[in-house]
């Protein structure tokens, strides 16, 4: 996937070049595609994420029906068997994350996926993964809510995929792909991160990403990185037998299994913290948005520019580690304001305001209840945000 790395202006940090912004904020994906590996397919973003998921190693998935992902179970329940792995239809979203707890307990690449309420379900075992530190990858195709809500696109379960979601002071990796393309090269990612710092990944996309289609190079040829898993509950053979749990009946091993969780979502902030920067090096506004609602931002900056008017755009594709050090380097003398677009209420913004430290302006435009940001709307608003700052 090619990402657009842009220099920021004026970053905080004299060593900060261009280069460097580009070699940290970059995520790296998957090797150089050469001609025989870029073979084109249309896929829809579910299915891209399920044979993203395959071309990882994913070998076991467990799944229970919910729009609008259906079609990753209903593709996995063929696809994995003809992979040489299993497939369960799980008797609800709880057994499906404690059957993926199993598996990966035992060493196996195994993923589950779902909706809003379905993810809900799923928090209780979220904790338990984290707690055990065992890689696995998830998927929330986000609809509308709260409750029932409806079937159409949303990003309002910002809050609980990237601030842990179940009890207890836990983290997952969250990735936020905005195309098809993206969905399957962040199923590979995923699991790449999830064994490399045995932590579970998410993948949180909405009901328009999963159910767009368009055409991707699928990664036939991606050779997944082998990881060693002396963890794994695996048979005792010659070893001392491991064990693998979450419960401590005493204080102290509960706080040293803490002390271990923060101090490696500490390496994670450090090290793999990633976005897009768009059209940025000039930008008097700049955009903030994720996932599909990145897709109307960028197109609003592009019909801004057409005018002459200096727009930009950042994109985190970790919404944990969020970027901040990027939000950290937008200098406030010369980027006036920060317009955030979602579709919530408002979940992502505080993320951004927190990154900004309050040096710079935040504006907000939200979409809640599953409606997709309307594109005119946005760019009259930012019009006349602009046209602000020149006085």
């Amino acid at each position: 996937m090619h990402q657009s790395m842009h220099k920021l202006n004026a970053p905080a940090a004299a060593t900060a070049t261009p280069h460097a912004l580009m070699s940290r904020y970059a995520l790296p994906l998957v090797p150089e595609i050469t001609p025989h590996m870029a073979k084109k397919k249309l896929y829809k973003g579910n299915i891209a994420l399920a044979e993203g998921a395959i071309r990882a190693g994913c070998r076991f998935y467990f799944g229970y029906p919910i729009t609008p992902q259906n079609e990753i179970p209903e593709y996995m329940s063929w696809r994995i068997p003809k992979a040489g792995g299993g497939f369960i239809q799980a008797e609800s979203e709880v057994a499906a994350i404690n059957m993926v707890l199993g598996a990966a307990a035992a060493g196996g690449l195994a993923m589950t996926t779902t909706s809003s309420p379905g993810y809900s379900l799923m928090q209780e075992g979220m904790s338990f993964l984290a707690a055990c530190h065992l890689p696995c990858l998830i998927a929330n195709i986000q609809r509308g809510g709260p409750g029932l809500g409806n079937i159409a696109p949303s990003q309002a379960d910002y809050f609980q995929a990237v601030k842990g979601g179940g009890h207890g002071d836990y983290r997952v990796i969250v990735l936020a792909p905005e195309s098809p393309q993206e969905m399957m090269d962040f199923a590979i990612k995923g699991f790449d991160l999830a064994q490399k710092y045995r932590i579970p990944a998410l993948i949180l996309a909405d009901g328009a990403v999963g159910l767009m289609m368009e055409t991707i190079e699928d990664r036939i040829d991606y050779i997944p990185p082998e990881y060693k898993k002396n963890w794994a509950l695996t048979g005792a053979v010659n070893r001392k037998a491991n064990c693998i749990n979450s419960l401590w009946l005493d204080e102290t091993g509960v706080e040293k299994n803490n002390i271990a969780l923060q101090n490696k979502y500490a390496e994670i902030k450090k090290n793999e913290q990633a976005c897009e920067t768009y059209l940025t090096e000039d930008a008097k506004l700049v955009f903030a948005a994720y996932g599909f609602s990145a897709r109307i931002a960028r197109s609003v900056v592009d019909q801004m520019r057409s005018f002459g008017m200096q727009a930009g755009l950042i994109r985190p594709l970790t919404l944990f580690p969020f970027p901040e050090d990027v939000f950290a380097m937008l200098n406030g003398q010369y980027t006036k304001c920060v317009y955030v677009i979602e579709m919530s209420a408002g979940q992502f913004i505080e993320d951004v305001r927190l990154s900004l430290q309050h040096r710079i302006p935040v504006h907000f435009h939200g979409s809640p209840g599953g409606i997709i940001p309307d594109e005119e709307q946005i760019y009259r608003n930012a019009v006349k945000l602009y046209e602000s700052l020149r006085g």
